[in-house]
């Protein structure tokens, strides 16, 4: 699927929400969209780790809020998990690390920026919960297009 954020902005302007929040490609896909998941992690991805591993994707985008903490969401493995699974990308309000090797995967992965580091706390994810940040509310089922120009969300289907 082949589509401009610039030419949906246009197009659709009344009817959607610019991220705010300038966030990096890292993934081996520049362009692309899907209906939301959300998920807010507190300082653990593991419920992350779950969902892109034991759920079929089917084309959507997972959306994360982990508040711009400073360490790794996603690595290598959890986007291996994520393409065997059919997840379009992946958005985070956060950090990710194992770039050189994340951005040969096909799934679209962006993120404030990159660390080393990862959490190793225990703490529960709440899923499919309103997200804010960025000047954006990101909810299920709404859509979200991503490239290289940044991330729109809908809450209607436009292409």
């Amino acid at each position: 699927m082949n589509f401009k954020t610039a030419d949906l902005c246009d197009k659709y302007k009344e009817n959607l929400q610019v991220l705010q929040t300038p966030l990096q490609s890292y993934g081996g896909v520049q362009c692309f969209n899907g209906e939301i998941v959300t998920i807010k992690l507190n300082n653990n991805n593991h419920d992350l780790v779950k969902m892109l591993r034991d759920e079929q994707g089917d084309g959507k985008v997972v959306v994360v809020d982990v508040a711009q903490a400073f360490y790794a969401v996603v690595g290598d493995n959890l986007m291996g998990f994520a393409y065997k699974n059919g997840w379009a990308g992946i958005v985070i309000n956060g950090f990710v690390r194992d770039t050189k090797i994340t951005q040969t995967i096909p799934v679209g992965l962006m993120a404030i920026g990159t660390t080393p580091r990862k959490s190793f706390e225990n703490n529960p994810a709440q899923r499919d919960i309103e997200l804010n940040f960025g000047g954006v509310s990101f909810k299920n089922g709404d859509y979200l297009y991503a490239d290289e120009d940044g991330v729109i969300v809908s809450d209607n289907i436009l292409i």
